[in-house]
């Protein structure tokens, strides 16, 4: 995305250069088209766009990024009126008029006087000359907010189209990877060994697998999900997941009871979740995990922690390598910047902390 975007800023860039290009060509061509270049002439039409020039790039690069984008809108409109105030002075205040050449014709009356005012340069009246700067300020201003605001929009609509495509992409691969049919025999296996046991356990183990199958089939193809979907999901997944360990592993589960109504992007959690079950499990010993949800006014912090044992590969490796790009790419492609992801490797513990918006 990064070399997308830095393209789309070669783009527009390119777009100015070409454009600005030929506005100031237009004076050159035009003294040019007359069979003789009047260089002072050109030279104050230069000048004059120049300020117009100005106006216009710390207007689209400057102005609009830094104050209009970010919601500073009395700051924007203030500059933006001093800018135009201090180029439409200095388009009126400097001279207008090119001196008489050499050679050029004088008007004469039939008694051989020559009136000053007809040979004195017509020039426009201050209102009307005004007029004409304010005008072709106003209309360079919104033009280069309107060319920023486009781009940005595209550039956005992109983003979020790619971002679709890669969370189908992750949602599918973690349905492979982490629902697989190993673990899908495994929790049959255990159902059918509690309905002789507990019929009860039983009946409770196939609604969570119901609920999970349910989830992965259906509530997963979404680009958002509610909450609450997420939180029955995982309970179904913690609840089979410790029909297949003993009771030295203890899991605990930390969630607010009241639940709000927010949307999240399915199955963000169940991987961290599935890692930890993976890494922090260890027959012999006791075993331990921990997960909490922390709802706060515009940020969610989920926090998963497992025991570590030495028996156990080092678990930073499995975040080290490609299940950290791969977690990251997502978390950037969903939420840009405005994620947090914090991995603590510790002697006896592992701890996973991810803060997204809400």
């Amino acid at each position: 995305m990064k070399g997308l975007s830095l393209d789309n800023r070669k783009i527009e860039f390119l777009s100015y250069f070409l454009i600005w290009t030929f506005v100031f060509s237009v004076p050159y061509f035009s003294e040019r088209s007359s069979g003789q270049i009047n260089w002072h002439e050109v030279t104050k039409n230069w000048a004059h766009l120049s300020g117009y020039l100005i106006l216009f790039l710390v207007n689209v690069y400057i102005l609009v990024p830094r104050l209009l984008l970010k919601k500073k809108y009395r700051s924007y409109f203030v500059l933006v009126s001093a800018l135009v105030a201090i180029v439409i002075a200095v388009n009126l205040l400097a001279p207008s008029g090119s001196p008489r050449q050499p050679g050029s014709e004088i008007v004469t009356t039939p008694e051989g006087l020559t009136p000053p005012e007809l040979n004195k340069p017509m020039g426009k009246p201050p209102v009307m000359a005004f007029a004409d700067n304010f005008i072709i300020c106003i209309l360079l201003v919104g033009a280069g907010t309107t060319i920023k605001l486009m781009s940005k929009w595209l550039s956005e609509e992109k983003l979020r189209k790619d971002a679709e495509k890669e969370q189908l992409k992750t949602n599918l691969a973690l349905l492979k990877h982490q629902v697989s049919p190993h673990f899908f025999m495994n929790t049959l296996n255990n159902i059918h060994t509690l309905i002789e046991m507990d019929t009860e356990k039983a009946q409770d183990a196939v609604e969570r697998l119901s609920t999970l199958m349910r989830y992965l089939l259906y509530d997963s193809a979404q680009n958002t999900i509610e909450l609450k979907k997420e939180i029955e999901f995982i309970y179904s997944f913690i609840s089979l997941m410790q029909l297949r360990h003993s009771d030295e592993v203890e899991v605990s589960v930390l969630i607010p009871e009241q639940i709000p109504d927010i949307k999240i992007p399915p199955m963000l959690f169940i991987s961290l979740l599935e890692n930890a079950f993976k890494h922090g499990v260890s027959y012999p010993k006791k075993s331990y995990i921990y997960f909490e949800i922390q709802i706060h006014e515009k940020t969610l912090n989920c926090i998963i922690k497992n025991s570590k044992h030495k028996t156990v590969a080092n678990q930073f490796d499995e975040y080290a390598g490609i299940g950290l790009e791969n977690i990251k790419k997502s978390l950037i492609l969903l939420y840009e910047k405005d994620y947090k992801l914090d991995i603590s490797d510790k002697e006896n513990e592992f701890e996973v902390n991810l803060t997204i918006p809400v």
